[in-house]
């Protein structure tokens, strides 16, 4: 099933029923909509750990591009996980959420006792995938970070913040499907948000997927070790 036309910048929402047979089939899908990058040299694909990693490898290989993972770790409240303090990402970035910070007795010891635990998880997941090798220079770069889907678009806001921190020339945001709310919201912060379809009747990011099993650790390193 072709995909269908991307709407013009500022109107991100593409409101035909797209399908995918698994994450793949939806990075072969998304790849036509950036045919005009193709070749170009400042432009490094990155996949959100895991499962933006396969439907990644898929634009990458059609862009001749090359392809790195983006491992995202939230830094979460002590006891209310679900609000973030800021994350941490590859490369050694740290974006914070002030205003969060800012409510939180003792702020400066929990985060840093917190940022300590998920900075060794960070760093266990990075030798996991890459092994050794280096994060990507993304400084001036054109980095488009990709994932299998924007629920609340939560870690790909967190993506996004780290890229601007890490001085990416242009940060490109590209996903199979999406809520309306992250998109909107996605739309805002990147400088070219790519959604294949956003359902007004949006419930979860596997509705439109044949087969969205959970992605595993040697899929991606799979991945990452043929580009």
């Amino acid at each position: 099933m072709p995909p269908p036309d991307i709407p013009e910048r500022g109107n991100p929402f593409a409101e035909t029923r797209v399908y995918f047979r698994d994450r793949r089939d939806a990075g072969r899908q998304l790849a036509p909509r950036f045919s005009m990058l193709a070749g170009r040299e400042d432009l490094v694909v990155l996949g959100l750990a895991r499962g933006g990693v396969p439907v990644a490898y898929e634009v990458a290989q059609a862009l001749h591009a090359p392809l790195d993972v983006f491992v995202i770790r939230k830094l979460g409240v002590p006891g209310q996980p679900e609000l973030a303090m800021g994350a941490i990402a590859s490369g050694g970035i740290c974006v914070l959420n002030r205003e969060v910070l800012l409510r939180i007795p003792d702020a400066d010891a929990i985060l840093a006792e917190v940022t300590a635990i998920e900075r060794r998880e960070l760093e266990r997941r990075e030798i996991e995938y890459r092994g050794r090798r280096p994060a990507p220079v993304l400084r001036g770069k054109t980095v488009m970070v990709v994932d299998d889907g924007l629920a609340t678009g939560a870690s790909m806001r967190a993506a996004v913040l780290a890229l601007r921190q890490a001085k990416a020339a242009r940060v490109i945001v590209a996903a199979p499907v999406g809520s309306t709310s992250a998109c909107a919201k996605l739309a805002r912060e990147a400088d070219e948000l790519v959604c294949l379809t956003a359902p007004t009747d949006f419930d979860a990011v596997g509705q439109v997927y044949g087969d969205f099993s959970q992605t595993t650790d040697e899929e991606v390193r799979s991945l990452l070790a043929r580009c």
